[in-house]
C-alpha cells in the first residue's frame, strides 16, 4: 500500500493519527426517496443538482469540509459558530428550492462538538470506492444520534456544542439577535455510556421549538414518578385530587406573568418585503393586545421617550431582543413580545416571540398561518388570543374582552398603515402629517372610527376644540366600531367638550375598568384637582405618575400641585426637582409657587427669571401672573404694578384671553397698594368681559373662565364697597343660555357675589349660611366668609377662618380657579389673613396674642409699604398694647 503523506491530524512523528476536536455536523434530507416518486427521475436529478450546488457555496462561504454524502451530508467545521451558520443556511436554502416547486423541503440536523480521528486513504483505496477522508470517533455516532432524533427542520446540538456556538453566535450578525436556543433536557443515547443534554436552535417561525420523539436509539433521561408504569399509578390518583384542586384554585400560569404585568412590543421583524406590513401590523398587534385588561402593553410614545433617554434616535432604533429588553428593564415591563412576518411554503406566516427580558432569552414562541394579505388582521386576533392565554389570561376574561379587529378598526391594510403613520405623527407634534395620515385613512374606509378619533385628539391638542366637533360626532356616530376602552375614552371627550359637568364621571368610569390606561387616572385627578377636591385627586395623580405613563411628567405636575396644596411644600418640591425640565414655563411656574410657599423670595424669582421663552405667547405671558403674585406676597407695589402693566401691554397684541386676565390682575394690584381702579375702570373691564362671553368664537372653556372673571371683578367692587357691578354681573351670568355648563369654579364665586350682596343689604347670617365651608371651596370663598363672620361679630368663627387661610398658602398659589387668574388675589389675601386674625383676636379680648400676630404681619409686609387704611388698622391693635409702628 502507497504510504500515506502526514497531515495536520496526524502526529509525525510517531506516524499515527492524533486525535483533534472538530465540529461534526450530520443532516439527513427527510422522504427523500417520496420525493423522487413524487417527482420523477428527471425532475428529481435536477432538484438533487441544485441541491448539491447549494451544499457546495454553503461549503465553501462556511469553510467546512465534506466527509460523506448521499441522502445526508457529514462535515467537519474548524469552529461551531461555522458549523451553526451552515446549518441556518442550508434549512434557508432547502425551504427556497422547495418553494419553487410547490413541495416541502426540509432536513434533520444534528451538531456536536469533539475529539475523532481523522486519515486519508490511499489513491487505490479511493478509486475503488473508498471515500478520501475517514473519520472516526465517539463524537460521530453522537452527532448521529442528534441527527436521527431531530424532526424536520429541527436542529440539534450536544451541551458542548450549544456553549461555544451560542457563545460566539453575534458572529453571525443581524440574525444572532433573533435566533431560538432552548434545552430538552437530558437523554439517554444508545452506545453511549453518559446522559447527554440537547438543545435546539432555530430561528422564530421556523425553528418547530418542540421536543424531540424518542426512538429505540435515544430517549429521555425520565426520573422514576414520571415513567410510564408509574404514570398509571399516579394517573388515578390525580385525576381525583386534580378535580378538587381546579375548584380550590386556578392554576398557576405557564408563565411567570401577574394581571395588569407590562410587557414591550418589540418592532416587527418583516421578512416578506412587503413595506404595507411594517406599519399596518404592529399597529393591528397594539389594538388586540390592548382590548385585553390582563395584559399592559407599554404605549410606543412611552418607548421612545426611553430611547431618547437611553440617548438613543427614537426614530431610527429598532426595538430588536437587546434594545427591547433594556427598555422593559428600565420602564418596569415583565416580558418583551417580539413579531415576526414571514412567507413560509406560500402561506403568510405571523410568529410571536414571549422573551424574558433579564436574559434575553426566548421562553414561549407561536405562530399562526393564514394565506394571503387578506388573511393577516385573522392571523393577528389568533396569535393575541394566544398570547393573552400563555400569559395566564383566563378563557372567560379573554372572550368579554376580545373584539375582530375588522369590527373594531378596518379591514383595509393600507388604511390601518395609515393611521398608524397618522399616530406616529401626532406623537412627534406634527399635526399637519397627522392629519393628512388620519384623512387618508378615513378617505380609504369611510367607517373607520379609530381614524376620526384620532383626527379630533389632534384638534384638541391644538387648542382648537370647535375644530375637534366634526371629527368628534363622526366617531360617534361610528362608536360601535370602536374597542371597549376607546368607547369609553369617547364618551370622556364629548363629555369633556360639551358637558364638562358630566367628564369627570367619565373618565373615573374608564379608571376604575382600565387602571393602567392613564387618560382616565390623569384627567379624573386634573379635574379634581381644579375643583379643589385634593384627597380625591391624590390617589389618581398618583396612579398615573408611574413608569409606564408616556405623560409622566404631566402627571407628575399634577401630583406636585396637589401637594402643595395640600400644605406638603417640601415633597411637592422634590417631585418637581425629580421631572427636571426647569427651564419650561410649568416646571418653573410650579417650582417658584413651591419656593414662594417655603419663605424663599429670591430663589422663587431666580426659578422664573430661569424660564426660557417658547416663542409662544400664550406660554410666555402666563409666568408674569406668578412675578405679580410674588411680589404682592412681599409687599412690593411697584414691582407688581410694573409686571401687570407690562404683561397688559404685551398681551394686547398678543393674546385677547390674557390681556382680559391682566386688565383684571391690574385691579388686584392697585387695591393692594391702597390707589383702587375707579369705577368706571372696574365697569370697562366688566363691558369688555362681557362682549367676550358673548362671542361664539370663544372655546366654551374660555367662555366659563370669562364669565368666572366678570364675577370676581364685581367680588373686587364689592370688596371696596360697591355693590352696582355685582349686581350687574349676577343679572349677565342668570341670563346666560348654557350656565349649567359653567363649572365649579363659576359657581363658588356666584355664590360669593350673592354672599356680598346679602352681607350689603345686613342680611348676614343668611350671606354665611351660602357661605358655608366646603370639601371643594375655592380659597376666595373662604376669605368671603371671613369678611362675613367678622362683619357680624361672630370674632371666634372669624378667627377659625383666618387661621384657615394661613395654613393654606399652598392653594393660594397653585388653585386652578379661572386659568389661575385668582392666583394674585389669593396670595395677597394669604398676607393680609395675618391681619385678620389679629383683628379677630383682639376683638376678643387676646390682647398679647393680636399683637404677637401683628408682628408677624409687619415683618412681611412692613408698615412702610402699607396703604394708609392698613396701617391705621394695625396701628390700632398695637395701641391698644401700647406699643409702637416703627416704620
Amino acid at each position: 500500500m502507497q504510504q500515506v503523506p502526514a497531515t495536520p491530524d496526524m502526529d509525525a512523528t510517531a506516524g499515527a493519527p492524533a486525535p483533534r476536536v472538530h465540529t461534526l455536523l450530520l443532516t439527513d434530507l427527510c422522504d427523500s426517496v417520496a420525493l423522487v416518486e413524487r417527482l420523477g427521475d428527471t425532475a428529481a436529478a435536477e432538484l438533487f443538482q441544485e441541491h448539491d450546488r447549494l451544499v457546495l457555496r454553503l461549503q465553501q462561504q462556511w469553510k467546512g469540509r465534506m466527509i460523506d454524502r448521499s441522502d445526508g451530508l457529514l462535515l467537519l467545521f474548524e469552529r461551531p459558530v461555522n458549523g451553526l451558520g451552515f446549518a441556518l443556511d442550508y434549512r434557508q436554502g432547502l425551504e427556497q428550492l422547495g418553494q419553487l416547486r410547490g413541495i416541502g423541503l426540509q432536513a434533520r440536523t444534528g451538531m456536536h462538538v469533539g475529539e475523532v480521528l481523522t486519515w486519508h486513504n490511499s489513491v487505490e483505496a479511493v478509486q475503488a470506492g473508498a471515500k478520501p477522508l475517514e473519520v472516526e470517533g465517539l463524537a460521530k455516532p453522537l452527532a448521529a444520534r442528534l441527527m436521527a432524533l431531530a424532526r424536520p427542520g429541527q436542529i440539534l446540538l450536544s451541551a458542548v456544542a450549544e456553549s461555544l456556538a451560542h457563545r460566539s453566535a453575534r458572529e453571525l450578525g443581524a440574525r444572532s439577535e433573533h435566533l431560538l436556543w432552548r434545552s430538552h433536557g437530558r437523554w439517554h443515547f444508545k452506545g453511549v455510556p453518559t446522559r447527554q443534554e440537547v438543545f435546539e436552535v432555530g430561528e422564530p417561525g421556523f425553528a418547530p421549538l418542540r421536543m424531540p420523539r424518542s426512538t429505540p436509539k435515544a430517549w429521555r433521561d425520565l426520573p422514576l414518578w414520571r415513567r410510564p408504569m408509574a404514570l398509571v399509578a399516579e394517573a388515578t390518583l390525580l385525576v381525583a385530587l386534580g378535580v378538587g384542586a381546579w375548584f380550590i384554585a386556578r392554576p398557576e400560569p405557564a408563565i411567570a406573568f401577574a394581571e395588569r404585568d407590562w410587557v414591550v412590543m418589540g418592532d416587527l421583524r418583516n421578512l416578506t418585503g412587503n413595506a404595507l406590513l411594517d406599519d399596518s401590523v404592529m399597529q393591528a398587534l397594539r389594538v388586540s393586545l390592548e382590548q385585553s385588561r390582563h395584559v399592559n402593553v407599554l404605549s410606543d410614545m412611552k418607548t421612545r421617550d426611553t430611547l431618547s433617554r437611553m440617548r438613543r434616535d427614537p426614530v431610527v432604533s429598532r426595538l430588536d431582543r437587546t434594545l427591547a429588553s433594556e427598555v422593559a428593564l428600565r420602564d418596569g415591563a415583565r416580558l418583551v413580545i417580539l413579531p415576526a412576518v414571514s412567507e413560509v411554503g406560500g402561506k403568510l406566516r405571523l410568529s410571536m416571540e414571549i422573551v424574558d427580558p433579564h436574559t434575553q432569552t426566548t421562553i414561549r414562541s407561536d405562530f399562526v398561518d393564514g394565506r394571503g394579505l387578506e388573511s393577516l388582521l385573522a392571523s393577528v386576533d389568533a396569535i393575541a388570543l394566544r398570547l393573552r392565554g400563555h400569559l395566564g389570561e383566563t378563557s372567560t376574561s379573554v372572550k368579554a374582552a376580545s373584539q375582530p379587529l375588522p369590527s373594531v378598526t378596518t379591514s383595509n391594510l393600507h388604511a390601518l398603515r395609515a393611521y398608524a403613520l397618522g399616530l406616529q405623527a401626532t406623537r412627534q407634534g406634527k399635526w399637519q402629517q397627522a392629519m393628512q395620515m388620519y384623512g387618508e385613512a378615513t378617505t380609504l374606509d369611510p367607517e373607520f372610527a379609530l381614524g376620526y378619533l384620532g383626527a379630533a385628539r389632534v384638534m384638541v391638542a391644538r387648542s382648537e376644540r370647535p375644530a375637534a366637533m366634526p371629527f368628534l360626532d363622526r366617531a360617534l356616530a361610528l362608536r360601535h366600531r370602536l374597542p371597549d376602552r376607546e368607547r369609553l375614552y369617547l364618551d370622556a371627550w364629548e363629555a369633556e367638550l360639551r358637558a364638562p359637568a358630566q367628564a369627570l364621571e367619565k373618565w373615573q368610569l374608564m379608571a376604575g375598568l382600565y387602571p393602567d390606561d392613564f387618560a382616565g387616572q390623569a384627567n379624573s385627578a386634573w379635574h379634581l384637582f381644579s375643583v379643589n377636591r385634593m384627597d380625591e385627586a391624590l390617589p389618581f395623580a398618583q396612579a398615573a405618575d408611574v413608569p409606564q405613563d408616556p405623560l409622566r411628567p404631566l402627571a407628575a405636575d399634577f401630583l406636585a400641585r396637589i401637594l402643595l396644596a395640600k400644605g406638603a411644600a417640601e415633597p411637592a418640591l422634590k417631585r418637581l426637582r425629580e421631572i427636571g425640565n426647569e427651564t419650561q414655563a410649568g416646571q418653573g411656574r410650579r417650582i417658584a409657587n413651591v419656593l414662594a410657599v417655603l419663605e424663599r423670595p429670591a430663589e422663587a424669582m431666580a426659578a422664573l427669571e430661569a424660564i426660557k421663552p417658547s416663542g409662544y405667547a400664550g406660554t410666555d405671558l402666563v409666568p408674569m401672573i406668578d412675578r405679580v403674585s410674588l411680589a404682592l406676597d412681599q409687599g412690593k407695589w411697584a414691582q407688581a404694578r410694573a409686571a401687570a402693566d407690562g404683561a397688559l401691554e404685551a398681551s394686547s397684541t398678543q393674546d385677547a384671553f390674557l390681556h382680559l386676565q391682566f386688565r383684571f390682575i391690574s385691579g388686584v394690584v392697585a387695591q393692594m397698594a391702597g390707589a383702587s381702579l375707579p369705577r368706571s375702570a372696574r365697569a370697562a373691564t366688566a363691558k369688555a368681559l362681557v362682549n367676550a362671553m358673548a362671542d361664539p368664537a370663544w372655546d366654551p372653556s374660555n367662555r366659563a373662565d370669562l364669565t368666572s372673571m366678570l364675577l370676581a371683578n364685581a367680588w373686587l367692587a364689592q370688596r371696596e364697597g360697591d355693590a352696582s357691578l355685582a349686581a350687574d354681573a349676577l343679572r349677565q351670568v342668570d341670563a346666560l343660555p348654557d350656565k349649567g355648563r359653567l363649572g365649579t369654579t363659576t359657581a363658588a364665586l356666584q355664590r360669593i357675589v350673592q354672599a356680598g350682596q346679602l352681607a350689603a343689604n345686613g342680611r348676614h347670617d343668611e350671606a354665611s349660611r351660602l357661605l358655608s365651608p366646603r370639601a371643594d371651596d375655592l380659597y376666595q370663598s373662604r376669605v368671603a366668609l371671613y369678611r362675613v363672620l367678622a362683619a357680624s361679630g361672630r370674632h371666634a368663627e372669624a378667627e377659625t377662618q383666618a387661621r384657615w387661610l394661613l395654613q393654606q398658602r399652598g392653594l393660594a398659589y397653585v388653585e386652578a380657579n379661572a386659568s389661575q387668574v385668582l392666583q394674585p388675589l389669593n396670595v395677597a389675601d394669604s398676607r393680609l389673613a395675618r391681619l385678620w386674625l389679629a383683628e379677630s383676636l383682639a376683638a376678643q379680648g387676646k390682647s398679647s396674642q393680636a399683637t404677637a400676630e401683628m408682628q408677624v404681619f409687619l415683618r412681611q409686609w412692613p408698615a412702610s409699604v402699607l396703604s394708609p387704611q392698613l396701617l391705621s388698622r394695625a396701628e390700632a391693635i398695637l395701641s391698644a398694647s401700647k406699643q409702637k409702628i416703627t416704620a
